[in-house]
């Protein structure tokens, strides 16, 4: 037997759910689950993630708008589209185009979805060119890295003098982790660099001692 099951959802606290609960039991829902306090943005709310538990195969999901399950357009397609997946219909009481009840409302949905879908596969694709485009002239994507040039050199100085990780991290005031794969990146790209700065590490260590003897 099939259930029509509502879903209402306020911001803040200090709003009240009650408007939309009687709506959504005036439109025939036998359950609803009331969100307060939470954002449409974010997917894992306690009330929505047990309305999604409860609801069963040839349910119907009603909403006051689409707005109240999803934050975004993108966020909307691809909880109608799960919900589809498990043969749950889902229809909005203020949006008469969103009804899956419907051979019309369900193959509109369905469009949409193609759109969309399309949409973000282009944009990947572009992504992708630019980021190919981007290396085959010597660029990579991506954020700026925090290590410049002048950065890494002095790194690699104070690491042959036998400075610590952590230490030419806190003076360059960036994290260890960018400091050791910066110092990595540099031996793979020039196979002997470390050592040639190890080695003038070590000449100036033994002319501090020779000069030390002799003075």
């Amino acid at each position: 037997m099939s259930n029509v099951v509502g879903y209402a959802r306020v911001s803040t606290r200090e709003q009240n759910p009650e408007a939309q609960e009687d709506e959504l039991r005036a439109a025939g829902a036998t359950r609803v689950f009331v969100e307060q306090g939470e954002s449409s943005r974010v997917k894992d709310r306690p009330q929505w993630l047990a309305c999604l538990d409860y609801l069963r195969p040839g349910d119907t999901l009603v909403v006051r708008r689409l707005d109240r399950i999803a934050g975004s357009e993108r966020m909307a397609i691809e909880a109608i589209s799960n919900l589809a997946e498990r043969g749950v219909n889902i229809r909005s009481l203020t949006e008469p185009d969103i009804d899956t009840t419907t051979p019309m409302g369900g193959a509109l949905f369905g469009i949409v979805a193609i759109f969309a879908q399309l949409r973000v596969d282009t944009i990947r694709e572009n992504t992708r060119r630019g980021l190919e485009q981007a290396r085959a002239q010597g660029r990579v994507g991506g954020r700026p890295s925090v290590m410049t040039p002048k950065r890494v050199t002095a790194a690699a100085h104070m690491r042959a003098e036998g400075k610590t990780i952590m230490h030419i991290a806190s003076v360059l005031e960036v994290g260890k982790s960018t400091v050791a794969r910066a110092l990595a990146k540099l031996n793979e790209e020039t196979p002997g660099a470390g050592r040639c700065y190890i080695t003038r590490g070590i000449t100036r260590q033994l002319y501090r001692h020779l000069t030390r003897i002799t003075a």
